[in-house]
């Protein structure tokens, strides 16, 4: 006997609460479905089911084996299901979100290699810093950058970012360059909105966490008027690598505290379920991962 098929049978048998319902949802006998079941109890050598002439229950062995045997189960479908979406063309609209500044310098550039490999493929790219709701905002996929993927979607992560601090040679020549998380509170500082933890910043130093509570004389949403401002010699910003790796790069900018480690996000491609992904949605999903292989920067 096909063990797949026990087990789909008796996990059909608990889910129509008998065996008659097992037995019209499957398209089989009754006599079938009652073989099957007693088959299966027969080889594991444990009764699954109390029956009697009112209704079935599972005894304490047959809940064990459900659980186990819906995973399972949902598993082949998963697997059957990401084989026929890999299997079948990306085609139509495909709707993507993606935070501003990410989306201009990292994703702009890859749209139209995007496009050769995808020609049937039509992109609408909405580009903000604020969460969206995938599904009631009819989106396809989302990119966004966080220190964990949003846990009522299906994530996943394409590189990582690390947040640095830094200023300007012109600045720190004026006002100093600080040495400890804590001297942040004599400077002037550069404020991302969106940060979840607000005006606090934290490092993690030599002797442990370190929380600094920063008092900003501007803050915007957008990284870039950050970025901007510090350029500017306005002040101390706190960005990650993709935006100010080139600043780094040129000296424009300096990295401060280089002991103090700042935190490190994650860049992820959520998507709301992983059921029947649309060839587009898992076609973009792979492009991307071998896109970001290596951390993207500035």
């Amino acid at each position: 006997m096909d063990r797949f098929l026990e087990m789909r049978t008796f996990s059909a048998v608990v889910d129509a609460g008998s065996f008659v319902g097992a037995a019209d949802a499957l398209g089989f006998s009754k006599a079938a479905v009652s073989r099957y079941v007693g088959d299966l109890e027969t080889r594991l050598g444990v009764r699954l089911l109390h029956r009697t002439t009112r209704r079935l229950s599972l005894t304490e062995e047959g809940e064990v084996f459900y659980a186990r045997s819906k995973e399972l189960l949902a598993g082949v479908e998963e697997a059957e299901a990401e084989l026929s979406s890999r299997s079948a063309a990306a085609r139509g609209l495909l709707r993507v979100n993606a935070p501003v500044t990410f989306g201009i310098r990292n994703l702009a550039p890859l749209w139209g290699v995007f496009r050769a490999l995808y020609p049937q493929v039509d992109l609408d790219v909405t580009l903000s810093d604020r969460v969206v709701d995938l599904l009631e905002e009819g989106y396809d996929l989302t990119i966004r950058i966080a220190a964990l993927p949003s846990s009522t979607l299906i994530s996943r992560k394409l590189a990582s970012t690390r947040m640095t601090l830094c200023a300007s040679p012109q600045y720190l020549g004026k006002q100093g360059v600080p040495r400890h998380p804590h001297d942040l509170a004599s400077h002037e500082v550069i404020s991302y909105s969106h940060w979840s933890t607000g005006n606090e910043w934290h490092f993690d130093g030599p002797k442990g966490r370190v929380s600094v509570k920063t008092r900003p004389w501007i803050s915007s949403n957008n990284g870039d008027t950050c970025r901007a401002a510090a350029l500017a010699h306005q002040g101390v910003v706190l960005q990650p690598d993709f935006l100010v790796g080139s600043d780094l790069a040129a000296g424009t900018l300096v990295e401060l505290m280089p002991e103090y480690r700042a935190l490190e996000l994650g860049i992820y491609a959520l998507y709301p379920t992983r059921k029947h992904v649309a060839p587009k949605v898992r076609a973009l999903i792979d492009f991307l991962t071998r896109q970001f292989a290596a951390p993207p920067r500035g």
